[in-house]
C-alpha cells in the first residue's frame, strides 16, 4: 500500500488559515450584497411610494389650477361677446401663457349648432359637445388613446388628457358659449439612471388603466395584465388607505418595484370615486448602486485574501519554529548529550508547556529505561537463584531418599545384628521421612501463594498459649547448641484471630532460624502490646538473636521465594529459602506483617510479627471465662519452663523418648505435638524435634 503524502507544518498551517479565511470572505461579501440590497430595495420603495404621492398632489393642483383659468377665462367680456378674430387672439395668447400645466387646445363652441367658433388646435371639436352643459359648475372627462386602426395622431408621451368644459353666458345671461380646454396631466419622461422618482401608472377605481409606461396598455383593464393579481391587491390596499410598496412584472423575466397612493377621482361624472397612482421603475435601476457596493467588496475581499495570505507567510514560521525544534531534538534525541537540555523559553505558552512535557517523558523514559535494565538483571539473577534452588532442592531431597532406602534394606535384607538395631534404623528412616515431608510442604506452600491459593481459617486463639507450645518443641534445640533462651510474655492474656497451626508454623521457622544462625549468645522472644487511639490495637512478637546477622543491603531479598544469603557460613546449614517468604505470605492473609532488621554481620537479626490484638472484654462472660482458664501458669525464664518439665540443661544425656507420645498429623502445615511430662525426656528429644519442626531458611 503506498504511503499517503505528507505535508510540512508550515504547508499545513498556511492552507488551514487560507481555507478557513477565504470562505469566511466570501460568506461575509455575500450576506453584504444581500443586505445591501434589501436595504436599496427598502429606500427605493420608500422614494417610490412618496414619489407616487408627489405626483398625486401635483395632479390634484394642476386639475384645480385649469378650472380656475377656464372659469376666469369664460367670464371675461372678449369671450362673452367679442369677434371671432378677437376670441382666437385671446385664446391662442392664452394658450401660449406659461402655466403650472400645458394647455394643448382651447376651443370655443357654439352650443346651438355646435360650430367652433374659435380653436388654438384646428377646426375639429376636441370633446362631443354633450347639452345641458353645466350651469354652476365645470364638466371633466378623460380622453383615452385612439384603439389600433382608428385615425389620429398619438403622442405615446402625454398621458392622462383631460377635457375641461365650462359654460359661456352673454351679457344678457343666456348660454352661448361652450369654452373646452384639453390637457395632458402627465407626461413619461425618460428617467436618468439610479432615479427613483419613477414613471407613473395611473389606476382607475373600477381597473380601467389611465396611463401606463407602455402607452398600448392604457384604457385597458389590469385583469387583462400579466401582474393582475398584484395590482388588484394594490387597488384594495389603496383604496383601503394603506400607501405602501410591490414588486410587480411588466414585461417578460424583468421585474419592476413600485411605490402607491390614491387621490379623489376629478372625473366627477364617472362612477370611479378615486385614481390608484403607481410610482414603477426597474429593480434594476433600484440596485443601480449594488454594482458599486459589488465592486467594493470584490477589491476589499482581494486585499483581505492578500493580507491573510501574507500574515499566514508571517505567522507560520513563527508558529512552526517551536514545533520544528522540538521534532529535531525528538528525532536527534539518541545522539545528545544528557547534560543538552530541550528547546524552551518560546514566545507561546503552550509550547513551553509541551517542552516541559517532553522533558518529564524523557527523563520517565530514562528511569524506566533503569529500571528495565535493572529488572532484567533481577531475572537473570532470579533465574540463576532458581538455578541454584533447584540444585539445592534436588540435594536436599536426595540424601533423605537415600537414607530411607539404605536404612530400609537393611532392615529388610536382615542384616541388623539386633531387634534394637532395627528399630534404630526404622526410627532413623522415620525422622528422615518426616524432613523429607517438611521439605515437599514448603515446596506445596510457595506452590499455592504463587498461584493465590494460599488460605488460612481464622479463629479466636491465646497466643500465650500457642508461643508455649512452639517454645516446648524448640527448647530443645535450643538447648543441645547451649544457648540462652529469654522469655517475655507480660502479665496481660493476649488474644488474636488467626490460624492457629499456620501461626505456628511461622514462629517454629522464625524460631529455628534463630537457633540455627546462633552459635553462641541467646534467644529473647517476647511479645508487647501496642494501643492506639483507634481501637485497632497491636500484638508485637519478637524474635532476637545474637547470631550471624545479615547485611543491610542483602535484607530487602529474604523475603522472596528460593533466595538465601550467599556466603560459606551460611551455607554449612540445610535449606531451601522457601521459609521466611511463607512466612510472610501467611502472616499477610492473617491480617499482620513479619519485618526483619539487622544492623549488619555478626550483630544479630530481629525479626518482629504485628498482629491484631483482639479485646475480649466484649465477649460473652463464658468464652471470656474459659479463654482465661487455658491461659494457666507460663514460665518466664528458660529456668522456670525446665522446672515445670522437671528437669536442668545438662542433667541427664541419655534419656528414652517413647515414640507413641509423638502424635503428628502430617496435614497441610499442621502439626500437633505431645510431649510426656517425664523427668527424662525434655532433655533428649533428639528426633521429636524433627517431629515438631518445619524447616525453613533464611
Amino acid at each position: 500500500m503506498a504511503k499517503p503524502r505528507q505535508s510540512s507544518f508550515r504547508r499545513i498551517l498556511v492552507t488551514r488559515i487560507l481555507l478557513l479565511f477565504v470562505p469566511v470572505l466570501f460568506i461575509g461579501q455575500i450576506v453584504a450584497l444581500n443586505k445591501a440590497r434589501s436595504s436599496l430595495l427598502t429606500t427605493a420603495r420608500q422614494n417610490l411610494t412618496e414619489s407616487a404621492v408627489t405626483k398625486g398632489e401635483k395632479i390634484v393642483s394642476a386639475i384645480a389650477s385649469l378650472k380656475t383659468n377656464l372659469l376666469i377665462a369664460s367670464r371675461t367680456a372678449v369671450v362673452q361677446s367679442g369677434s371671432p378674430t378677437e376670441v382666437q387672439e385671446y385664446l391662442t395668447q392664452l394658450a401660449e401663457m406659461p402655466t403650472y400645466v400645458d394647455i394643448d387646445c382651447l376651443q370655443l363652441t357654439n352650443v346651438q349648432n355646435g360650430n367652433v367658433i374659435a380653436s388654438t388646435c384646428g377646426d375639429k371639436a376636441i370633446t362631443d359637445l354633450k347639452l345641458p352643459v353645466p350651469s354652476d359648475g365645470i364638466d371633466v372627462k378623460t380622453i383615452l388613446p385612439s384603439k389600433s386602426g382608428i385615425t389620429g395622431q398619438q403622442n405615446p408621451r402625454s398621458q392622462l388628457q383631460v377635457v375641461l368644459c365650462v359654460p359661456v353666458y352673454n351679457k344678457a345671461g343666456k348660454l352661448q358659449y361652450a369654452l373646452s380646454l384639453k390637457s395632458s396631466l402627465y407626461k413619461q419622461t425618460k428617467n436618468g439612471p439610479g432615479s427613483l422618482a419613477g414613471s407613473m401608472l395611473v389606476i382607475a377605481e373600477d381597473g380601467t388603466i389611465l396611463a401606463h409606461p407602455s402607452i398600448e396598455r392604457v384604457g385597458s383593464n389590469i385583469q387583462k395584465h400579466p401582474d393582475a393579481s398584484r395590482l388588484q391587491s394594490v387597488v384594495k390596499n389603496a383604496i383601503a388607505r394603506r400607501n405602501n410598496s410591490i414588486n410587480l412584472t411588466f414585461q417578460e423575466n424583468r421585474e419592476f418595484v413600485a411605490g402607491y397612493t390614491t387621490i379623489a377621482n376629478p372625473v366627477t361624472q364617472q362612477q370611479g370615486q378615486k385614481w390608484i397612482l403607481l410610482a414603477v421603475t426597474s429593480v434594476d435601476n433600484a440596485l443601480l448602486g449594488l454594482e458599486e457596493i459589488k465592486l467594493i467588496l470584490i477589491v476589499l475581499t482581494v486585499g483581505l485574501i492578500g493580507a491573510s495570505l501574507l500574515a499566514s507567510l508571517c505567522l507560520a514560521p513563527y508558529l512552526a519554529r517551536p514545533v520544528e525544534e522540538l521534532r529535531d531534538y525528538a528525532l536527534n534525541i539518541h545522539s545528545h548529550h544528557t547534560a543538552q537540555p530541550i528547546p524552551h523559553n518560546f514566545s507561546i505558552r503552550e509550547f513551553n508547556q509541551l517542552a516541559q512535557a517532553l522533558d518529564q517523558m524523557v527523563e520517565r523514559l530514562k528511569a524506566w529505561a533503569e529500571e528495565l535494565e535493572i529488572a532484567w538483571k533481577e531475572a537473570k539473577t532470579a533465574n540463576q537463584v532458581k538455578s541454584q534452588f533447584l540444585a539445592t532442592t534436588s540435594h536436599e531431597l536426595r540424601n533423605p531418599l537415600n537414607i530411607i532406602i539404605n536404612c530400609v534394606r537393611l532392615v529388610q535384607d536382615g542384616l541388623c545384628d539386633s531387634r534394637e538395631e532395627e528399630m534404630e534404623f526404622l526410627k532413623r528412616a522415620d525422622e528422615t521421612a518426616i524432613h523429607l515431608l517438611s521439605i515437599i510442604n514448603d515446596l506445596l506452600d510457595i506452590s499455592k501463594i504463587e498461584a493465590g491459593k494460599l488460605s488460612v481459617v481464622l479463629e479466636l486463639i491465646d497466643l500465650r498459649q500457642l508461643l508455649q507450645d512452639v517454645i516446648n518443641l524448640q527448647s530443645v534445640n535450643v538447648q543441645k547448641k547451649g544457648l540462652q533462651l529469654k522469655i517475655d510474655f507480660g502479665d496481660e492474656p493476649i488474644f488474636v484471630k488467626a490460624d492457629a497451626a499456620k501461626l505456628k508454623q511461622v514462629l517454629i521457622n522464625i524460631i529455628g532460624n534463630a537457633t540455627k544462625f546462633t552459635d553462641d549468645g541467646s534467644i529473647t522472644i517476647a511479645t508487647e502490646i501496642k494501643y492506639t487511639d483507634d481501637a485497632k490495637s497491636q500484638v508485637i512478637i519478637s524474635i532476637t538473636d545474637t547470631g550471624l546477622g545479615i547485611e543491610p543491603a542483602q535484607q530487602h531479598k529474604l523475603f522472596r521465594p528460593f533466595v538465601m544469603v550467599d556466603g560459606g557460613t551460611t551455607r554449612k546449614v540445610e535449606g531451601t529459602g522457601l521459609g521466611l517468604a511463607i512466612s510472610r505470605n501467611l502472616i499477610e492473609l492473617m491480617g499482620g506483617s513479619i519485618t526483619l532488621e539487622s544492623a549488619g554481620l555478626n550483630l544479630g537479626t530481629i525479626v518482629k510479627i504485628v498482629l491484631p490484638l483482639i479485646d475480649i472484654s466484649p465477649l460473652p462472660a463464658s468464652i471470656e471465662k474459659e479463654g482465661l482458664e487455658n491461659l494457666g501458669s507460663y514460665p518466664t525464664t528458660l529456668e522456670d519452663s525446665l522446672q515445670d518439665n522437671s528437669t536442668k540443661v545438662g542433667e541427664s544425656n541419655k534419656t528414652e523418648f517413647n515414640g507413641d507420645s509423638c502424635e503428628s498429623s502430617l496435614e497441610e502445615n499442621t502439626y500437633e505435638v505431645s510431649f510426656i511430662q517425664q523427668q527424662d525426656t525434655l532433655p533428649s528429644l533428639s528426633s521429636g524435634r524433627t517431629c515438631a519442626k518445619k524447616k525453613g531458611e533464611r
